[in-house]
């Protein structure tokens, strides 16, 4: 298993994983081919392969010393398996050696999973932004993890 820079070509495969994961956040193809624009250098977009098929991703930004987790998915067979805090733990060494001094996301209030997981990394809720998703309508917790 190794955890690469994604290019382009990923797309079609993100996209696919995305669909399937209910509690990840569903972008447009555009989208997805703004993130390796050369016009947007902030973005970061990660894969984690295992014998050429890519299992997950994850896809952040930069802005300054604040990073955000955009965007992260499993494949539904691969989960439950230490993929998600792979790609996370891969994520935050890169924006810590990038500099970053915190980092955010968002998550469902109802995707326990997800919070477990973050929370496992020391991220604390420091907000709640009412109506944030949509289908179904959800509110987001806001977390933050300082890296100084």
């Amino acid at each position: 298993m190794r955890i690469r820079l994604a290019n382009p070509a990923d797309i079609p495969t993100m996209m696919a994983l995305e669909r399937h994961a209910a509690t990840a956040a569903h972008w447009s193809k555009e989208q997805y081919e703004a993130a390796f624009s050369s016009q947007v250098p902030s973005r970061v977009v990660l894969v984690l392969e295992e014998e050429a098929a890519v299992l997950g991703f994850i896809a952040g930004r930069a802005a300054g010393e604040e990073w955000e987790v955009e965007n992260i998915a499993v494949a539904g067979p691969a989960r439950r398996q230490g993929l998600g805090t792979r790609l996370l733990g891969e994520f935050l060494d890169l924006a810590r050696d990038r500099g970053a001094e915190a980092v955010f996301l968002e998550v469902r209030m109802s995707n326990l999973a997800a919070r477990r997981l973050y929370e496992k990394w020391a991220f604390v809720g420091t907000g709640r932004r009412k109506g944030y998703y949509r289908e179904p309508e959800e509110d987001a917790i806001v977390y933050r993890l300082g890296l100084v």
